[in-house]
């Protein structure tokens, strides 16, 4: 090595040390992120007209089903929140004893740690019907949740579980239908 090449190592190596002593050189890594589930039992919704068990086809009102949910998260302000966002993909197809076009889907999103559900929330997923259309697939607005984390807890420690709020008879029915198959 020449000995201009090594005075200008010695003159850079110090000033790079500079540089680096204002780096932080702790790793940040993203947070870990919540997995997602749907029960299959609370993934579909079957909507009849009238009471009764037995119903044909004509009988139909609405059959919709959660396909997919999605979520990312990222490190927030708070180092002891973790905030998530959540969207549900819905197939929805609408029925001959449909009135009208619109309808009101009861969704719930609920946070499990364990078998403990630590909060759930339901909300209506209104859809419309374009003229002509019978079949559609929705994807529900952003859902906002800020899951408690530290250094002992990441977001891995949570599952999130998306499904229908259903009513006993919708649930008998999608009982029925599993044990069909």
């Amino acid at each position: 090595m020449s000995i201009r090449l090594r005075s200008a190592v010695r003159l850079c190596v110090p000033v790079l040390l500079v540089l680096l002593a204002g780096c932080d050189t702790t790793a940040k890594f993203a947070p870990l992120c919540p997995a997602a589930e749907l029960i299959p039992e609370l993934a579909d919704l079957v909507r009849y007209a009238g009471p009764g068990p037995a119903h044909d086809v004509t009988d139909l009102v609405l059959q919709a089903r959660i396909v997919a949910v999605n979520g990312a998260c990222k490190p927030g302000k708070d180092k002891a929140l973790l905030p998530v966002t959540v969207k549900i993909s819905i197939a929805m197809r609408r029925g001959p004893a449909m009135k009208g076009r619109d309808a009101d889907v009861p969704v719930f999103l609920a946070v499990t740690e364990g078998t403990a559900i630590r909060d759930k929330k339901v909300f209506a997923v209104h859809l419309t019907f374009p003229p002509n259309v019978e079949q559609l697939t929705i994807v529900s607005p952003e859902i906002d949740l800020d899951l408690p984390v530290s250094s002992k807890k990441s977001g891995a420690a949570y599952v999130v579980i998306a499904g229908f709020q259903l009513s006993d008879a919708e649930r008998a029915t999608n009982r029925q239908a599993a044990a069909s198959r």
